[in-house]
């Protein structure tokens, strides 16, 4: 079967981007061995150079039906669903070209392998960027950071990464390339294919390029961290969401963050203002004045501690550092998330750390369940009580196996399987890695 499987790829792939399982890098085996069923074992990595090649990879995977995992540079390849199968792990790696940049219109076309730390460098110059901070910034590419819908703490003010997508091509499981939207904020014809393959999770096709909106780089910066007792913080997150100001980050934070992290005391609220000077310090101002009444402990930073800090939060919560290290993304109605939080520092005040979106509920924890998962049972209760969800991300295999990852119980099932019926009818992309 290997053989067989070679003979054909050589046909259409040089040498070095085919490698078999046996030569894979240690770094990549143990991406994948996270995702892909212990019981499957990959055949192949493939790193196609050109989108030609992408297509046709997948023409003679589908024609042979072999199943296949489109990734990136695999940061987030153990998010989701243990995939079943997987003869072909299809990366876009190479796939890191600028397509178009249209400077004036604040628009970019690229190739989805480019990583968001390259292109926010190619942005730059231009006084432009691209408002998402996920995880794993520097080596997450952007087809990627797509298909998994990992935004960060930008979402207060720009929005998710689906709103910063005006059109995309993908490669179909048949092999066949499709296209959808444009380079036009105002673009609506057939399919919203764009919202579709946001957190579609290689289930739908392989992302081959990705048009973004962009912004300019805000002149200035400043954040504040205010700490003080539960009520106080949510009576204050509450005045911020009814209020005139606009934050461009707004975090509510658990205890276990700021106790890590040294903020402070009790329940924390991070908001971050970036505009002219002038607009940060009357905004400060108004919300300390708000913090002072509340009895709230307030600091304020700007510069490299504020840029460390932000980094700080993300790495704490979103990375894993050890084996037992669960990861996970919750919605939560808004006005629920300091009750969230609080009950995160209730069942485990020294081994659970999570942030929450102050306008939008949505948020990621992470969390040292060894041995037990009751905590992630009753947290995901909590959630789907206050129409919300919880979501695993990083986690064992076992651990996965015992806990289905989405915990999804809306009504939208029967018409997902006909999306995904008609998109992947032989079920080749990714399988069961999604709901």
């Amino acid at each position: 079967m290997t053989s067989a499987i070679a003979s054909k790829l050589e046909s259409v792939l040089n040498y070095p981007d085919i490698i078999p399982w046996e030569t894979v890098d240690s770094v990549w085996k143990d991406k994948i061995k996270k995702t892909v069923d212990d019981s499957c074992i990959p055949n192949y990595l493939i790193t196609p150079s050109n989108i030609e090649t992408l297509r046709d990879t997948v023409k003679i995977a589908s024609e042979n039906k072999w199943s296949m995992l489109p990734c990136g540079n695999g940061s987030k390849l153990s998010w989701g669903g243990v995939v079943s199968d997987a003869n072909l792990i299809i990366s876009t790696q190479k796939l890191n070209q600028v397509i178009d940049h249209a400077v004036s219109d604040l628009t970019i076309t690229v190739e989805a392998g480019i990583t968001l730390q390259d292109l926010q460098a190619i942005l730059k110059p231009h006084n432009q960027f691209l408002p998402i901070d996920p995880a794993y910034p520097d080596n997450a590419t952007v087809g990627g950071i797509l298909a998994t819908a990992d935004t960060g703490s930008w979402r207060q003010r720009y929005g998710g990464i689906r709103d910063l997508v005006l059109g995309l091509s993908f490669v179909r499981w048949d092999g066949e390339i499709a296209k959808a939207g444009g380079k036009v904020v105002k673009n609506v014809a057939g399919y919203d294919l764009m919202k579709l393959f946001t957190g579609s999770y290689g289930t739908l096709g392989s992302i081959a390029t990705v048009t973004f909106r962009l912004y300019p780089i805000p002149e200035a910066s400043g954040t504040l961290v205010m700490t003080g007792e539960v009520e106080n913080i949510s009576q204050m997150a509450q005045t911020l969401l009814q209020s005139g100001l606009q934050p461009t980050a707004a975090e509510m934070v658990s205890p276990s963050v700021v106790k890590t992290l040294e903020l402070g005391k009790g329940m924390g609220l991070m908001v971050r203002f970036q505009s002219i000077p002038e607009s940060i310090k009357e905004q400060s101002q108004q919300v300390q004045a708000i913090a002072k009444k509340l009895n709230i402990q307030t600091t304020f930073c700007q510069d490299k501690i504020e840029e460390n800090l932000w980094k700080q939060l993300q790495e704490l919560i979103r990375v894993p550092n050890t084996n037992s290290m669960i990861t996970g993304k919750i919605g939560i109605i808004p006005n629920q998330g300091i009750n969230w939080l609080r009950k995160l520092n209730d069942v485990t005040p020294e081994k659970g750390w999570a942030m929450i979106n102050l306008s939008s509920g949505i948020g990621q924890f992470k969390l040292d369940l060894e041995p037990s998962l009751g905590i992630l049972k009753q947290l995901r209760s909590l959630s789907q009580e206050n129409k919300g969800f919880l979501t695993i991300l990083e986690a064992t295999q076992a651990i996965k196996k015992q806990f289905e990852p989405w915990g999804y119980i809306g009504n939208a099932l029967p018409l997902m399987k006909k999306i995904k019926d008609q998109f992947d009818p032989h079920n080749l992309l990714s399988p069961s890695r999604f709901v």
